[in-house]
């Protein structure tokens, strides 16, 4: 499965700029833009040539068998995203019992347009004292990479701006669906 990926990366074109900043071993993971489903895909291939292990979020409808298996396997984490749960409390818990974690967080939530991102990668960021790396895909140059490693500095709108200055120019497949200033931490 993970060759898999990672033909399709290369077979496309795409290249890794960057690796990892050294010796990070715990991270929320922005993945931004996100405005398609191939966003996984080239996601999980910089990870499995970058040979590290990953876990991510995604909505809990697509953990159905046998794709749950498969999800899992990979470090797939089911979200219900139609009710307040304490997904927050959850996912510190677990960065407190584990002492290497990467979680990839697709912060705007969904593929399309939206108002409002999620913020649960900022809550978690915070309150588990863990970095933030800004990961991306760039359809225009066809790269994935990563951007700083940041601390949030628990002012929203300071956070929020660092955030957004390094998106700015990152271009995803479907550009129209990338609404940078729906990113508000307040």
């Amino acid at each position: 499965m993970r060759q898999l990926f990672v033909w399709l990366f290369r077979l496309n074109g795409w290249k890794i700029e960057g690796p990892l900043p050294e010796g990070v071993k715990r991270a929320v993971i922005i993945a931004a833009p996100h405005t398609t489903n191939w966003d996984f895909v080239y996601a999980l291939a910089a990870f499995y040539q970058l040979k590290t292990p990953l876990r991510f979020l995604a909505k809990k409808e697509l953990f159905w068998w046998p794709f749950k298996l498969i999800l899992e396997s990979i470090g797939g984490i089911a979200v219900k995203r139609n009710k307040k749960t304490k997904l927050v409390d959850d996912i510190v818990t677990l960065f407190e019992q584990n002492e290497e974690l990467m979680l990839l967080i697709p912060a705007e939530g969904t593929r399309s347009w939206v108002d409002k991102w999620k913020t649960g990668f900022y809550h978690v960021a915070l309150n588990a004292k863990v970095p933030v790396l800004l990961g991306y895909l760039d359809y225009e140059k066809k790269t994935a990479g990563f951007g700083p490693l940041i601390y949030m500095t628990g002012n929203p709108i300071t956070d929020a701006n660092t955030i957004k200055d390094f998106y700015r120019n990152i271009k995803g497949k479907y550009p129209k669906d990338f609404n940078l200033e729906g990113l508000d931490l307040g």
